[in-house]
């Protein structure tokens, strides 16, 4: 009984070491390539905020009360109750992003197919065999004769040295990856939305000044045509206001089109076309979004990312299959069992005494191959160096655009206040011209240069307002933010299979064994 146990112990340590073994490279997560705080002072420092600015009537925006960008819904970053609407009807209608869950489901068979392949296959069998031998070796009755067969038959393959694990590993972290994915599309569909929304409230804006440019245009070259017909006026000037009124009239067109552009790409992202019933939405200059989110530490990003994680989950299925290309050096063990009822006859299947089994352990040793195994194993070298730069570089790229942000969130309030004085004085200037015109103290060229510059001035400051708009969109998803609906929210995992444990996660990952 002794003997007994002694055995049993000896098989599940084996069975457990044989389970946990594997090839695979000790796992080190790269050194982030970043400086270890992003830059301060400058330009990077926050300005107070600009009256008008940056809410309706002069309103502040709210404030993110120290909040990360993960911790945010996007309903409470866009108070626009029109965005909100639109982005909820993007996220369940938007096609690349029903690609990318499909990508997910894909992914998660892929996994399931090569999970499997750690435990036995199990078939029934059912087989007719007609056979002839030559005469001299005729031990049956009959020649050709045929032998029936129905039984069970296991197969399973003896992962000794951890391949079938290591692959099982690589498609884990692969379909953990077009997981992230998913998310990054995600959050990236939310911010485009915004964008885009943003984008058309600004062509309005634009449309809005365009249109006031013609109709004082139209004034003043009835004017000048009045006055050219009195004889009071030059022709010059008369030509000088037809051409304010024509430039104005092709600018109409342009921002006709722009605009039509600009919904229809709208359109795109959404799904479907714009609802009528969207509730009534707020003006450019009445957007109030939070300025003030902490940009945190770099590292932050590694865990707020989820582009990072799909990078470095592809990184962690390259070195997983570096573990599958050094056992292919190693013998392969698989056994294959039988058990069932044989006969000659299809009538004496399952009578007494035909009983039969099988049991057929196999080992494969790799002698030569052409120089494969060498080759895949350089292969599997490679594309682990190949992730690690694609990894490293998401991060310098994640750090980019974290500190693009900052620097433009930074400047922007002063920019647009500058613009916001710049256009009430050229506003003046082509009052005061306007004045001296009529009262034929000046030629219309003045007029015509105040038209020009109040015009350029406009545009300019709708561009900035724009700009600054989408630079806040654009940093609050380069800081992770945009996965969750409300604040408060837990921040759902992309679709973790259900045996999926704790020591497979990305944070645990560095923490992998190796046989």
């Amino acid at each position: 009984m002794h003997k007994l146990s002694v055995i049993a112990v000896a098989a599940a340590v084996a069975t457990t070491v044989l389970a946990g073994c594997t090839m695979e490279p000790w796992y080190h997560r790269p050194e982030a390539p970043v400086s270890q705080s992003f830059p301060q002072g400058g330009v990077y420092a926050t300005q107070p905020v600009a009256a008008g600015a940056n809410g309706q009537n002069g309103q502040a925006a709210p404030s993110a009360n120290g909040a990360a960008a993960t911790d945010i819904g996007w309903r409470e970053f866009f108070v626009d109750p029109r965005l909100q609407q639109l982005v909820g009807i993007a996220l369940k209608n938007n096609r690349d992003l029903r690609v990318s869950v499909l990508n997910v489901d894909a992914a998660r068979a892929q996994y399931q197919i090569a999970r499997a392949d750690l435990f036995p296959a199990i078939n029934g069998v059912g087989t007719d065999t007609r056979t002839r031998v030559p005469k001299a070796f005729q031990t049956a009755p009959e020649n050709p004769y045929s032998v029936y067969n129905v039984g069970v038959q296991a197969s399973w393959e003896i992962d000794f040295w951890g391949r079938v694990r290591s692959l099982k590993d690589q498609a884990l972290a692969q379909y953990l990856s077009t997981a992230y994915a998913r998310k990054a599309a995600e959050i990236t569909l939310v911010s485009e939305v915004a964008d885009q929304y943003l984008t058309m409230l600004s062509d309005d804006d634009l449309l809005k000044v365009t249109q006031e440019t013609l109709k004082t245009a139209q004034d003043s070259y009835a004017i000048a045509k009045a006055q050219f017909e009195t004889g009071t006026g030059t022709e010059l000037d008369l030509r000088q206001a037809e051409t304010v009124v024509e430039n104005a009239q092709a600018n109409m067109q342009a921002q006709l089109r722009a605009r039509a552009q600009a919904e229809n790409a709208l359109v795109l992202l959404i799904g479907e076309p714009l609802p009528a019933d969207l509730p009534q939405g707020l003006p450019l200059d009445g957007q109030a979004l939070l300025n003030d989110i902490p940009a945190g530490l770099p590292s932050d990003l590694l865990t707020r990312r989820p582009d990072i994680m799909q990078a470095e989950e592809t990184l962690l299925a390259a070195n997983a299959n570096i573990g599958a290309a050094r056992a292919a050096f190693f013998p392969k063990i698989s056994l294959t069992a039988a058990f069932g009822s044989e006969s000659l006859t299809l009538g004496g299947l399952f009578k007494a005494g035909t009983a039969a089994w099988s049991f057929v352990p196999q080992v494969t040793l790799p002698i030569f191959e052409g120089g494969s195994n060498v080759a895949n194993l350089q292969l599997a070298n490679v594309e682990k160096r190949i992730e690690i730069a694609s990894y490293e570089k998401s991060i310098q790229s994640a750090f980019r655009e974290v500190a693009d942000g900052l620097a433009a969130r930074g400047t922007y309030d002063e920019q647009i206040a500058a613009l916001e004085r710049s256009t009430f004085a050229n506003q003046r200037s082509l009052t005061l011209s306007e004045l001296r015109y009529r009262n034929g103290v000046d030629s219309y060229l003045p007029v015509l240069a105040a038209q020009t510059s109040l015009y350029t001035a406009q545009q300019s400051l709708v561009t900035a307002r724009l700009a600054r708009l989408t630079n806040l969109v654009d940093l609050y998803r380069a800081l992770g933010g945009g996965w969750i609906e409300h604040a408060g929210e837990t921040p759902r995992e992309p679709d973790a299979p259900a045996d999926y444990g704790a020591a497979s996660a990305p944070a645990a990952a560095s923490a992998a064994t190796a046989g």
